[in-house]
């Protein structure tokens, strides 16, 4: 029994999904908002320590010992039912059901893809992600995470003025849940400098401008690693940030790493305690492939489409435990 933990609209697992049926594997696609409301949830254990849990759906009962692999995808959060009105009582239940669900999940003897939630939070620590790159022979830029405005000049006039500046964390997304607005990469201008001392109220991400020749998602599943050129400086939109999706004028083609940087790949994902990770890499013009980050749970699918690379095949062998077949 497979369970891909995500929400109703989420074409990855649509196409991984496709993938499962026709290869007659048993899965559930469960989304963690169906908790309490729509689903039940059961832990029991005996004085000899045998467990048993159980998840009813409304049309379902699965027996998770069963369960061999877990793929969390994206699932929206524990929702209370509507009968509970009072926002503090709201949030005391829903805090509880990700409790339970945490709990139960950590509990099963299973394959995860990506990672449990206590290892994807930690894979997600920008900072630690920098220092293992690093470790593993990795190429970073200069690179400043501050809220201190002296050492955000400090940082300035070094690159002289060359930087660029990032989100640390997801908080944007979380507190703006309901809103269209994100934040992307920008290059930093003198007026930025002129309000430099609001830095101090959160932290920022600051690095040097790395120039691009092409940028790359690299997509390591299992043992598998799979590489995209986004030629982003085709178009203005994307020549900061690629997720200013330009599709038009922005191609995208398969790319073939060096050996040393393929392990490296592997190796930062291993050590993170990942089976799959999104890297983002930059090659320079004159043929450096430098880190920027990995999302343990970034998206591919739109790589996959135009670039012809298989990745969902790969999470579906994952998935139904044929990574040594995959890797060969």
């Amino acid at each position: 029994m497979i369970i891909i933990l995500t929400g109703l609209n989420d074409p990855h697992a649509d196409a991984v999904i496709e993938r499962l049926e026709r290869r007659a594997a048993e899965y559930l696609r469960f989304d963690e908002a169906d908790y309490p409301t729509r689903a039940s949830l059961s832990f029991g254990c005996g004085p000899d320590g045998r467990s048993s849990t159980v998840l009813r759906t409304q049309d379902r009962t699965i027996d998770l010992e069963r369960v061999s692999a877990i793929w969390r995808r994206r699932p929206s959060p524990p929702a209370a039912d509507p009968a509970v009105q009072d926002p503090a009582w709201r949030n005391y239940v829903e805090l509880e059901c990700e409790a339970m669900l945490n709990a139960v999940w950590h509990s099963l003897p299973c394959r995860w893809l990506p990672a449990p939630t206590s290892v994807l939070r930690r894979a997600d620590l920008k900072t630690l992600q920098l220092k293992l790159a690093g470790e593993l022979g990795l190429e970073l830029p200069p690179t400043l995470i501050t809220s201190d405005p002296q050492a955000f000049l400090e940082f300035y006039r070094e690159h002289a003025g060359d930087l660029v500046s990032k989100q640390l964390g997801t908080a944007m997304t979380r507190a703006l849940k309901d809103s269209q607005l994100a934040r992307f990469t920008q290059r930093v201008t003198r007026r930025d400098v002129g309000y430099a001392d609001t830095i101090r109220y959160a932290p920022m991400i600051f690095q040097a401008y790395v120039p691009k020749r092409v940028e790359l998602r690299i997509t390591v599943v299992g043992e598998r690693v799979f590489a995209a050129e986004i030629h982003s400086q085709k178009a203005n939109r994307t020549r900061v940030d690629w997720r200013r999706y330009d599709m038009t004028h922005t191609p995208h083609y398969p790319h073939t790493l060096p050996d040393d940087v393929r392990r490296g790949c592997l190796e930062l994902v291993r050590r993170l305690g990942l089976r799959y990770g999104a890297i983002d890499m930059v090659l320079t013009p004159d043929g450096r492939y430098v880190f920027l980050e990995i999302n343990p749970s970034g998206q591919y699918l739109w790589i996959e489409q135009l670039t012809g690379l298989p990745i969902s095949d790969a999470i579906c062998d994952l998935l139904v435990d044929r990574e040594e077949r995959a890797a060969a």
